[in-house]
């Protein structure tokens, strides 16, 4: 099943997958931040769950530039370590397509650290294509 989490008892049980990906946050930094987010960016997070336990994590939102029109933007996408080649990543993904289409956006987008091969893997294999280059600057 996947659900979308908006309480904080809901957000705070994706925080043990989530910090898997993002192992640079605390637990309160991230209610914090997701709370915030959701306020001010309309930033979401769905989970996969199985048995009680989540498996996958997805944190997303809907924008709209020039460039794309109305898009989906996953920020945040994974699925727990002992839960992966399981088919979770590929449902998450199914189910982000989805709700894209639901909220009336034409495209899907993410970005994805250079390191992460398995990742690529994935998206490639989801039909995602690799369409630019991300550059970022730390001030």
């Amino acid at each position: 099943m996947i659900k979308k989490m908006t309480s904080e008892s809901e957000i705070k049980a994706t925080f043990p997958v989530m910090k898997q990906l993002r192992t640079h946050l605390s637990e309160d930094q991230y209610l914090t931040m997701v709370n915030r987010q959701g306020h001010t960016g309309n930033y979401q997070v769905a989970a996969v769950i199985e048995d009680d336990d989540v498996k996958c994590v997805a944190g997303y939102r809907v924008s709209e530039c020039l460039a794309y029109g109305r898009f989906l933007y996953i920020d945040d996408l994974v699925t727990g370590e002992n839960a992966r080649s399981n088919n979770y990543g590929k449902q998450m993904m199914d189910w982000l397509i989805e709700e894209a289409k639901k909220l009336d956006c034409r495209q899907v987008h993410l970005d994805s650290g250079v390191q992460r091969h398995s990742a690529h893997r994935f998206y490639l294999r989801e039909r995602m294509d690799i369409t630019a280059f991300h550059f970022g600057l730390v001030i």
